[in-house]
């Protein structure tokens, strides 16, 4: 069951569910890893922390073995609706900063950032200026470019990102369809790998896979980071 956090220190909120990881649901004999390590996971722009994607891997992924933060951008907690503005960017990079730093001082071992969409391409800019951060990035649904506009590439910081990155896209996705990406992801020089959902559309997660896709996602994200 995940509980709520809510930290108001280090001068940016941290706010969110943290899922633990379970006592016996993951290892043999109720033994748990001294250093699991963790996965901070935060939302696209028309959502928040409780959209059913971030609920259903945080839950998958607790029960993996990592427990998962899944936490609302710092423009999420200033309005509850509306997309974010430009100049919000950097404060909820702040906000990503915050919640990892946090989830250091209370879990050990690897650390892991995540988003869907515009969280993942908020916390991929801010590795790509601190590459020591965490140990591995996974962007969901990275918003390559708007919906119609495929030059408007949103690629210039991905020749500075240092960080092995798994990215979880959608063969239906109008942000940037898989030969898109494949092409941006070459100018990672960090490890990159493109996982490609069949039939998905921006949002992943659908009837039709509901049941399959946080497993799979989890699944992928183990094979790639163990390799680290």
């Amino acid at each position: 069951m995940a509980e709520a956090l809510i930290d108001h220190e280090g001068g940016a909120t941290v706010k969110g569910f943290l899922h633990r990881v379970s006592d016996l649901s993951a290892h043999p004999m109720g033994q748990k890893p001294v250093a699991s390590g963790f996965l901070v996971l935060t939302h696209g722009a028309g959502g928040n922390s409780e959209a059913p994607l971030l609920v259903a891997l945080a839950d998958a992924f607790a029960a993996s073995g990592l427990t998962t933060l899944r936490c609302d951008l710092p423009f999420r907690q200033r309005r509850p609706t509306g997309p974010p503005s430009p100049s919000d960017a950097k404060r909820d990079q702040q906000g990503l900063r915050r919640a990892v730093t946090l989830m250091r001082e209370k879990f050990a071992g690897p650390a892991f950032l995540g988003g869907a969409s515009y969280g993942g391409r908020q916390a991929s800019m801010l590795l790509a200026e601190e590459p020591s951060l965490v140990e591995g990035l996974l962007l969901l649904s990275y918003p390559l470019h708007p919906p119609g506009r495929p030059a408007q590439l949103r690629t210039a910081h991905l020749s500075s990102l240092q960080t092995p990155t798994l990215f979880i896209s959608g063969t239906r996705d109008p942000f940037g369809s898989v030969e898109e990406l494949t092409a941006a992801i070459k100018l990672i020089p960090a490890p990159a790998k493109l996982v490609s959902i069949e039939g998905a559309g921006h949002g992943l997660l659908q009837n039709s896979n509901c049941e399959t896709l946080p497993g799979k996602i989890v699944q992928e994200f183990q094979s790639f980071f163990r390799r680290r």
